[in-house]
């Protein structure tokens, strides 16, 4: 099983790698873009280490995200818009780049990869206080309600873990351009929570309660 996981895991791993690689690079024209080198980096290396972890420790887990896939439509639509968001995204960061439209200082660059890092710490200790955090909207077999930790905070760290990596995204590749279009996952990661807590509210037990409790979703005071 786990070598069968190894080879899934390294396989959706590479191709990720090209896949985005060719995305940043292949527009900005040249090797010397050092930001799209420096926003690789720190992508994929603590993905990296992040899966060999869970292969070793939670193999079940990896499993599970490697191939989840969203059912409802709705949501799916969600998913296939956020992924062209992503492509815009990169590929504009890239010409911004060649035709330097309007680059960002370096220090902004630098600031976006703590806040970048920051990201996946929040998001690294969701994944370790919620055994059934899924990639898709669903209820699992046994599945309690977390509000311990960053959920007694608000109901949905995960999210708040995925906006402050998107956002420092473009940061890093210093795309200003590519910002302002990457804000519009905010509304997409609004649309697609509403939905999910409908479901959680309608088929987990206690869900109610707890958002009665946890009155914020993604920002304490704000929303």
């Amino acid at each position: 099983m786990r070598l069968r996981l190894l080879l899934s895991a390294l396989t959706k791993y590479l191709v990720g790698v090209v896949m985005v690689g060719a995305l940043v690079m292949l527009p900005a024209g040249s090797v010397e873009y050092w930001q799209g080198w420096l926003f690789m980096a720190v992508l994929f290396i603590p993905i990296f280490i992040a899966g060999v972890v869970m292969l070793v420790r939670s193999p079940e887990l990896l499993e599970k995200r490697l191939s989840a896939k969203e059912r409802a439509s709705e949501q799916s639509l969600v998913v296939k818009l956020s992924g062209l968001l992503f492509v815009a995204v990169f590929v504009i960061a890239g010409f911004n780049w060649r035709y330097g439209w309007c680059m960002l200082p370096e220090w902004v660059v630098w600031s976006a990869v703590v806040l970048f890092l920051a990201g996946y710490m929040l998001y690294a200790e969701v994944l370790r206080e919620n055994v059934y955090l899924s990639r898709t909207i669903e209820v699992q077999a046994g599945q309690k309600v977390i509000d311990t930790g960053l959920y007694a905070v608000v109901r949905h760290p995960m999210y708040t873990a995925t906006i402050l990596l998107f956002l420092a995204m473009p940061l890093l590749l210093s795309s200003p351009l590519s910002f302002a279009l990457m804000l519009l996952y905010i509304p997409l990661v609004i649309k697609r929570i509403k939905h999910e807590e409908a479901l959680l509210e309608r088929e987990l037990e206690g869900y109610s309660d707890y958002m009665r409790r946890v009155k914020y979703r993604l920002i304490p005071y704000i929303y």
